[in-house]
């Protein structure tokens, strides 16, 4: 079975790991550093193990465009959003036996190297990948 591992970050945390002044602690070069090799290393071990499909992280909200549509016309909308505090960061397609499994590969991001005011509020959710129509019913 597939799952997809989602992170989750706001414009303030990708602010912060640039350097930026965003009221919290700032990151230095060498949280930014662990935390690199941390995601190596924890993507390492999924290529290893077999279980890792595909990952990327994804730039910053600012770099978004949202498409939506109103009285049939597409409308474009650039981010960042304010009504957003979190966005999608990251994702990894793992394939491995169970949900249960996939919950142990997401819980090991609690170890992920990075300021506590990251730390604190930092999540990932965890879904089944559906193969079609029919799984949507279940």
């Amino acid at each position: 079975m597939k799952y997809m591992i989602l992170t989750y970050a706001s414009q303030q945390d990708y602010d912060g790991m640039a350097g930026k002044d965003t009221g919290k602690p700032a990151w230095t070069a060498e949280d930014f550093a662990a935390m690199g090799a941390f995601m190596e290393k924890f993507n390492n071990d999924l290529i290893e193990s077999g279980e890792l499909v595909e990952t990327r992280g994804l730039a910053a909200p600012v770099h978004t465009r949202r498409v939506g549509s109103k009285d049939g016309a597409a409308v474009v909308t650039d981010g960042p959003y304010a009504e957003t505090q979190e966005v999608l960061a990251g994702y990894w397609i793992v394939e491995c036996e169970s949900f249960d499994r996939a919950t142990e590969i997401a819980a090991r991001f609690g170890d992920t190297p990075a300021p506590e005011s990251v730390r604190a509020t930092a999540y990932a959710d965890i879904r089944p990948l559906v193969e079609g129509r029919d799984d949507l019913a279940g």
